[in-house]
């Protein structure tokens, strides 16, 4: 299966979750998303998300000086971006356990599949 497609269909919610305790900016939200086990995710995409969420609302952003290069710009979850979270969390959670369930379901004894959520 190739991963790089769920993690497009997930990204905006792990970068929320990323930013979620602690504000980050772009290549900061990058390590920690690879730290967190998510190897494949690539530049050019989470700071687009950043871009993205921030544009929706879902994020704020200030700039922090550097005196050992340029400056950086930082993200930080706001309220809107804390209830997208909470949805984009049930909804991933619904939907996990659904496919979950008909990956590891056994066909039934008939040899029909058996249906989700059947016992």
């Amino acid at each position: 299966m190739d991963s790089t497609q769920l993690l497009k269909g997930v990204l905006d919610m792990a970068v929320l979750a990323v930013v979620q305790d602690e504000d980050g900016y772009g290549y900061d939200v990058v390590r920690r998303l690879r730290d967190s086990g998510l190897d494949g995710v690539g530049d050019a995409s989470v700071y687009g998300t950043l871009r993205r969420l921030y544009a929706a609302g879902a994020l704020s952003s200030y700039v922090v000086p550097s005196d050992d290069g340029p400056h950086r710009k930082y993200y930080a979850i706001n309220k809107e971006g804390h209830a997208l979270l909470a949805r984009q969390r049930s909804t991933w959670s619904q939907f996990a356990a659904t496919v979950s369930a008909l990956v590891g379901a056994a066909p039934a004894a008939s040899g029909r599949p058996r249906a989700i959520g059947a016992k």
